[in-house]
């Protein structure tokens, strides 16, 4: 069972918690997507679509954004911490670090041609990334619990329980 009002209890609706998470997770990308601005760095995500481009880099950073909100919102929206936005903020956290593992050290060299780059984890770029990826995961997990109550409120899949 979910609760994301304290006057009304819901079932838990896959269908919020991955809408929720969508949102969220543009919301952080917002905020992320700013610092790789600043960066000069959206033209390298750009280049996964092979257009050395900022725009179409924040386009594809954006939908990379809420596709790692939405299963956020899949995998722990069921999770007590996660509706509350202090203890959501650590799972945030918690959540963009793995990411951070993930995206840019696994995914994005690798299907650049280049393989994994766990060598160069620390490099001066690679931890502007770190930073960026925990303070979008602190974005996510603290606009997730909101989102999903207004969400939640106006989704008929997620009737009252005990009406």
């Amino acid at each position: 069972m979910t609760s994301y009002s304290k006057s009304v209890v819901r079932e838990r609706s896959w269908t919020v918690d991955a809408v929720a998470g969508a949102g969220a997770g543009v919301v952080g990308g917002i905020a992320f997507g700013a610092l790789m601005a600043m960066a000069g760095m959206l033209p390298m995500i750009g280049m996964l679509v092979g257009r050395e481009d900022a725009l179409v880099g924040l386009g594809i950073h954006l939908l990379i954004s809420a596709t790692i909100g939405v299963i956020y919102g899949l995998l722990l929206g069921g999770v007590a911490a996660a509706r509350r936005a202090a203890t959501g903020a650590l799972l945030g956290a918690a959540y963009g670090f793995v990411w951070w593992i993930l995206g840019p050290l696994v995914i994005m060299p690798t299907m650049m041609g280049m393989g994994p780059q766990f060598g160069a984890a620390f490099s001066g770029m690679n931890v502007m990334s770190l930073m960026g990826h925990v303070i979008y995961g602190v974005i996510l997990g603290v606009a997730f619990p909101f989102i999903a109550r207004n969400v939640a409120a106006r989704s008929p899949e997620a009737s009252p329980v005990g009406r």
